[in-house]
């Protein structure tokens, strides 16, 4: 089976020659306490059989993307990028037109959960952004609390052309039931065409050992709301607690209710069809 992980966050080491910034509150610790290479990640993808992945720059790194750049240049089979950069620093409205001349480069990303990045989501600053993405045909990612989907409904509406991915289901904190609170907020966005669903991230969010039935249930609610053309596979490798090979079982094996077709679709042919990235 073709299987394209649809996030995996990989670092360098903070040195004097490429030093890590100071974080902002709320900023979350490494997920590992060593770098995440190009190299490990082949590795670690091989070993799992997983065919691609859509890198991202961890938040802890800074805005930069040199290190998933270089490692989508010299993959370009195996890796992809979504970009991080601040939208609201001085000249920020003329970067993404020309970094999508770099080879690899995907789309961006964004982590509007975070307390610092928050307020320019909600407060609607973006819009000149999201219709300049529209324009270009680049789609984009992004992290929001279940409170905040309204939000993604408003942009969904007002461009249509935008492809819109939501990270991890929206879980962006808590445990099993409780991770859960308001997740219909987010099924409620199923009616966009535009808008699509990363399942990924999932044990992270378990308090049940696998093959984590909470979150088995979950993901049967959003492929019937969003179908599996609009579902995309991940693993977040670097904050799993679990193998690499039970983040892919939990959907190959656990998951009998999925026609053998959709789970193709789910397991990476539509994340590359959604993306633009020829299989």
């Amino acid at each position: 089976m073709f299987i394209a992980d649809s996030q995996i966050h990989l670092w360098g080491a903070s040195t004097p020659e490429r030093p890590w910034p100071e974080p902002a509150p709320g900023t979350p610790p490494p997920h590992k306490p060593f770098p995440f290479t190009a190299e490990y990640l082949l590795g670690e993808m091989d070993k799992a059989g997983v065919n691609r992945a859509v890198l991202i720059s961890p938040v802890y790194e800074g805005l930069r993307n040199d290190l998933v750049l270089e490692a989508a240049r010299q993959h370009p089979d195996r890796f992809g990028v979504m970009a991080r950069f601040n939208p609201l620093a001085e000249g920020g409205r003329d970067f993404l037109p020309t970094w999508y001349a770099h080879p690899g480069l995907l789309g961006i990303r964004f982590i509007f959960h975070l307390p610092a990045l928050r307020p320019m989501f909600i407060e609607n600053k973006l819009d000149w952004l999201w219709a300049q993405a529209e324009r270009l045909n680049k789609p984009v990612m992004m992290m929001v609390h279940y409170r905040d989907m309204h939000h993604v409904a408003a942009i969904a509406e007002k461009h249509p052309g935008l492809k819109i991915t939501l990270d991890h289901m929206g879980l962006t904190e808590g445990k099993d039931a409780e991770a859960f609170k308001d997740f219909g907020n987010m099924i409620a966005l199923a009616k966009y065409p535009n808008v699509s669903v990363k399942a990924s991230c999932l044990p992270f969010h378990a308090a049940e050992p696998y093959p984590f039935p909470t979150m088995l249930a979950h993901v049967r609610k959003v492929v019937e709301a969003f179908g599996p053309k609009r579902v995309f596979w991940g693993s977040d490798l670097s904050r799993l607690p679990c193998p690499y090979t039970q983040m892919i079982s939990m959907f190959t094996e656990e998951m009998k209710w999925l026609a053998p077709a959709d789970l193709e679709w789910i397991m990476g042919r539509a994340l590359c069809e959604w993306l633009g990235w020829k299989v």
